[in-house]
């Protein structure tokens, strides 16, 4: 055996902020010897690996700990402490001895033949590591990337790599869960990668901000959940997290995705499974949700979705049943999407979707028509406009569709908003993170959220004490008729009208004099400074 790595194991998980420094150093070392996005799937594997070894060492001894309880010998205990169900039933991963963290931390710097081994590279032990870990775990099949002995990738930084994360500890004790934990480093790395990818990160990641608006609208927190191009999972993590910050129990949910990229499906299955999602839901290959719809046979309770906009190059088949509403342009795949989504949903069920600006008002290519039958169908229940620049990877403003194929008084909401639409102006909202990205903060979620429950009547308003009333230049419910009036146009800005202006107590008058005033002294100040200008410029030009 070679020697072991000297190292210094925490005694207690990694704080959030030491693992993101953590994975910054990782990242750094990685950087500039290969591309974005292939040092992404490099890190985010070795951050599942690392996760799910700290997970089974931990269970392994909790197990160990409780057959000596019972008596056990060491035969017995060497006899029964690796029975997969252990773990299994716990959530917890099984992990094969060559797999586990301290084996390869061991050999960081390769595997020197001997008696009992062929010398062996880092990157092959690892990758011999991902494969060990899917054949013991059937639900990770072909989900684990094996990318770590490709000549482009640097052994000796690989090896550094694991002497990094050697001072990362992902515990599954203490306050927190571990998969919150280690989840939101893998989240916060998801985003870092999409905004160091540009337009192609959009592919995988939506902003957080905006899959909190979609979630909390919808309060997906019973039944089938879906999201038809699922790209890296946000909307499952986020529906999850809502379950459990209503305390309520996430096994009343069942997760169903599909996605096209092959490197994002995987990203998917990874983050679900860090979350202790069941991912099987997540259908066991990559694929074109218009060309072959892997769940066809089933219907969905809430839908979450952030299809790629504007595709003009898509799957188009004039007879597909899902185009109840007509047949989408060949320019344009919005309506498909929008379409494919209505076809899902149950007779009680709901949907957020986030769409470009267009959808709400195009007519080209017959999406007119499109909308004005949805109209009709009395499927739309809400229209949000949202700020710019939520989205680093696009310019393209979006909104966001809710749609409900019941909006009688039930037990979605005490209300009956049949025949009604709420129009949702919340493009004022939002706080710039730096020049080049807006976020909402969780008090314009909350207010975006709230106003539609109040609107719907739902429990949480009920419980709230909160009623509805339209607010101008901010929300508006808006009956079909009227909405039949403006040529079945969805745009919030027509509907909900200019805020009101408050009044200062000063008379128009004396305001308009004092105005004038402060108009004719800058007027007069600015001629004073061109002066001076002026004739500073006349004294270089004459030296």
């Amino acid at each position: 055996m070679p020697p072991r790595t000297k190292r210094t194991e925490p005694t207690a998980p990694s704080t959030m902020k030491e693992l993101k420094d953590t994975l910054w150093k990782a990242a750094d070392k990685l950087r500039g010897s290969m591309d974005a996005s292939q040092y992404k799937d490099v890190i985010l594997g070795l951050v599942f690996l690392k996760y799910v070894s700290d997970a089974y060492v931990e269970r392994r001894a909790a197990v160990e700990a409780d057959l000596r309880e019972q008596g056990m010998d060491d035969d017995q205990v060497a006899m029964l402490i690796d029975d997969p169900e252990e773990y299994q039933g716990s959530g917890v991963f099984v992990v094969p001895a060559k797999a586990r963290w301290e084996f390869l931390a061991e050999r960081a710097k390769g595997q020197q033949a001997s008696m009992d081994a062929h010398s062996k590279t880092v990157g092959q032990l690892i990758d011999e590591a991902m494969d060990a870990v899917m054949i013991a775990n059937p639900a990770l099949s072909g989900t684990l990337p094996r990318i770590f002995n490709r000549d482009n990738v640097d052994q000796k930084r690989l090896g550094e790599l694991l002497d990094l994360f050697n001072n990362a500890r992902f515990s599954r004790l203490g306050e927190g869960r571990a998969r919150d934990l280690l989840g939101e480093v893998y989240e916060y790395f998801l985003e870092k990668f999409a905004r160091a990818e540009g337009k192609r990160g959009g592919e995988f990641y939506t902003p957080a901000s905006v899959v909190k608006v979609l979630v909390e609208v919808l309060q997906p927190d019973h039944g089938r959940v879906y999201d038809p191009c699922c790209g890296s999972g946000g909307m499952f993590v986020q529906a999850e997290k809502f379950i459990y910050d209503h305390h309520g129990d996430p096994q009343n949910i069942k997760v169903y995705g599909q996605e096209l990229n092959e490197r994002t499906w995987r990203m998917a299955k990874m983050n679900l499974a860090i979350h202790g999602i069941e991912n099987s839901g997540i259908h066991t290959r990559w694929g074109d949700t218009f060309v072959l719809d892997y769940h066809a046979d089933k219907q969905m309770d809430f839908v979450l979705a952030n299809p790629p906009f504007n595709i003009k190059d898509w799957n188009r088949i004039e007879k597909d049943p899902r185009w109840r509403y007509g047949v989408p342009p060949a320019g344009n795949a919005n309506y498909a999407w929008i379409q494919h989504i209505l076809s899902k949903l149950t007779d009680d069920g709901r949907a957020g979707v986030v769409m470009a600006n267009g959808s709400m008002s195009s007519n080209s290519g017959g999406e007119g028509d499109i909308r004005a039958r949805i109209v009709e169908a009395d499927l739309v229940s809400c229209m949000v406009a949202l700020p710019t620049q939520l989205f680093r990877s696009t310019g393209i403003p979006v909104c966001l569709w809710f749609f409900a194929k019941d909006k009688s008084a039930d037990k979605q909401g005490a209300t009956d908003r049949t025949g009604q639409v709420l129009f949702i102006d919340a493009r004022e909202l939002g706080f710039m993170v730096d020049r080049a990205e807006r976020s909402l903060a969780a008090e314009d979620i909350a207010r975006i959220a709230e106003t539609f429950h109040a609107w719907r009547g739902s429990s949480s308003a009920v419980e709230q004490g909160l009623s509805y009333a339209d607010v101008p230049g901010f929300c508006a419910s808006v009956s079909l008729a009227d909405i039949k009036a403006a040529e079945y146009a969805l745009t919030p800005g027509r509907y909900v009208g200019a805020a009101e202006i408050e009044d200062d107590g000063e008379e128009i008058d004396a305001k308009i004099e004092r105005l004038t005033k402060d108009l004719f002294s800058a007027l007069d100040e600015s001629s004073r400074l061109d002066a001076i200008v002026r004739e500073q410029l006349d004294r270089v030009q004459s030296s």
